[in-house]
């Protein structure tokens, strides 16, 4: 079943909640997020990896373009830099009319682009809020993939956008498959004008895209407590009276609250271990749940969404529960959480924000 939430004022909805705020994950804590074996009550009984990568099997509904005037927004990767088959590196989809934009290049990426629906080739832009591994590592397959015929045949240049230092990394991706377009190109499977790739750099905070309706402005956020890890930046994002809030790596940031006030959907980070102590290094780095409640307290998002788990290491460090996350969170906000999932999806509109999970791709499938 859907859910839905509105957005005519905060935290209401129109179905009853009871455990949905566990049920919208249908992920446990234990493989999905990196804790412990057993350690979830919550039952898993699908996973992003049951649904074909294939287009043309997709079920899912950005497979389709959004009706006018709507947003939807999927997150195509929950994880963090810790390997997992549950969450794949963190990644996001927007989609405002016919345009196809994507929030960094985690680990998969492509895979679960895909499996929603969306060609390589179709994505209209990409997005990188820091330079990370788990954020970057899946450009060069998003790119090149994008020119082969088969996966959409991207006509024109691909374009990354982002801050200082983002030209650096287009350019050495450029250089280190330039063999790839060349022989390519020799073999007649591809035309070079459809293999560019451009970096679109920005110095400096505010709208750094602007176009058919769709503004993104970047914002500072701080990763780590000396602030030496440069740029981090958070997006927000907004289209026809809808908004959407991308925290990026990030501690405990004003900024967030600043961009991030009444947004329909803001997306956060979120780091925990079953030891609050074990790890500073790590958890210093990050947002812990009741950091988060604090953060969603004050920005009163309609709705407020986890994204980049960090969450134990599995076989060394235990993690918690979905219910512990959520309780952690509610130590300090009384709204709505959802733990996002891989292929969750949320289509924002005029009214409400209707919320597609996997539960609800799986009786997709079976219909």
């Amino acid at each position: 079943m859907k859910h839905f939430f509105s957005t005519s004022r905060p935290f209401a909805r129109t179905v009853v909640t009871g455990a949905l705020l566990l049920s919208l994950t249908a992920v446990t804590a234990c493989t999905a997020t990196g804790a412990q074996e057993g350690e979830s009550s919550s039952a898993r009984t699908v996973s992003a990896n049951d649904f074909p990568v294939n287009v043309t099997e997709s079920i899912h509904p950005a497979a389709n373009a959004p009706t006018e005037g709507d947003l939807r927004v999927t997150l195509l990767g929950t994880g963090s830099p810790i390997p997992s088959t549950d969450r794949f590196g963190f990644s996001v989809l927007v989609q405002a009319g016919e345009k196809n934009y994507v929030i960094d290049a985690g680990r998969g990426a492509i895979i679960r682009l895909i499996q929603a629906g969306v060609e390589a080739g179709q994505v209209d832009g990409l997005f990188l809020t820091h330079f990370h591994s788990d954020h970057v590592i899946s450009i060069d397959d998003l790119w090149m993939t994008g020119y082969v015929p088969a996966f959409g045949g991207r006509e024109g240049t691909f374009n990354v956008y982002g801050p200082e230092g983002v030209s650096n990394i287009v350019d050495n991706v450029r250089d280190a498959f330039q063999n790839d377009i060349d022989v390519r190109v020799a073999d007649g499977e591809v035309q070079r004008d459809t293999t560019g790739i451009q970096a679109h750099e920005f110095t400096e905070d505010g709208v750094i895209f602007d176009q058919d309706g769709l503004q993104v402005t970047m914002f500072d956020v701080q990763h780590d407590p000396a602030n030496v890890i440069k740029p981090s930046k958070g997006f927000r994002i907004d289209y026809n009276g809808k908004s959407v809030l991308i925290s990026g790596d990030t501690i405990p940031h004003e900024n967030v609250v600043t961009y991030g006030k009444d947004v329909d959907l803001m997306l956060h980070e979120v780091a925990a271990f079953q030891d609050r102590n074990v790890l500073p290094q790590v958890i210093s780095h990050h947002t812990t749940p009741d950091q988060a409640g604090e953060i969603f307290a004050e920005a009163k998002p309609k709705l407020a969404v986890y994204t980049h788990f960090v969450n134990g290491i599995p076989g060394k460090v235990e993690g918690i529960t979905d219910e512990e996350m959520i309780s952690r969170t509610k130590e300090n906000y009384d709204g709505e959480v959802v733990l996002g999932e891989d292929l969750m999806s949320f289509l924002i509109t005029d009214d409400d924000i209707e919320v597609t999970d996997q539960a609800d791709l799986a009786e997709l499938a079976a219909e």
